[in-house]
């Protein structure tokens, strides 16, 4: 029996994937448990027409992706960090203030989680962080420590 699932299933497929099964796991299981649909000719045609929607929102999204990492590449980001006479700072730059530093400086609202600190960043200079917008989209941006 082939049925189209409506959700990931382990062991099994992903959403939107024609998968075969034995006729009773499908008819007493997956169906019922809304896990699935029977491929019939108009299911097909509906999983067709989902994947294509997919895609294009998918592409859209890469594009926008695009645009945000050539606005972050566009000019140098600063942090502001206190700092002793010596040049260092008390503590340390972290994502919170880069991400906050993108949102005020370019206007785009980065989750702290997604930026990466390549350096120990403990006195001032120019750094590298590293940014994951998911989907293998990762980039690095230079940011500069300047004292307050």
């Amino acid at each position: 029996m082939q049925v189209i699932l409506i959700q990931d299933v382990n062991n099994l497929g992903g959403v939107n994937e024609l998968v075969t099964v034995k006729p009773g796991y499908g008819r007493n299981y997956l169906i019922p448990n809304k896990f699935a649909v029977e491929a019939n000719p108009s299911n097909l045609k509906m999983m067709e027409e989902k994947k294509k929607q997919f895609e294009k929102k998918e592409a859209k999204l890469l594009a926008e992706i695009n645009n945000v990492i050539a606005t972050l590449k566009d000019g140098m980001i600063k942090v502001g960090a206190k700092t002793g006479t010596s040049g260092k700072i008390f503590g340390s730059v972290t994502s919170v203030q880069i991400a906050r530093a993108i949102r005020d400086q370019k206007g785009y609202e980065i989750d702290r989680r997604r930026i990466t600190i390549l350096d120990d960043v403990k006195e001032l200079g120019t750094f590298k962080a590293s940014i994951d917008f998911g989907n293998g989209n990762t980039t690095e941006i230079d940011f500069e420590v300047v004292g307050d």
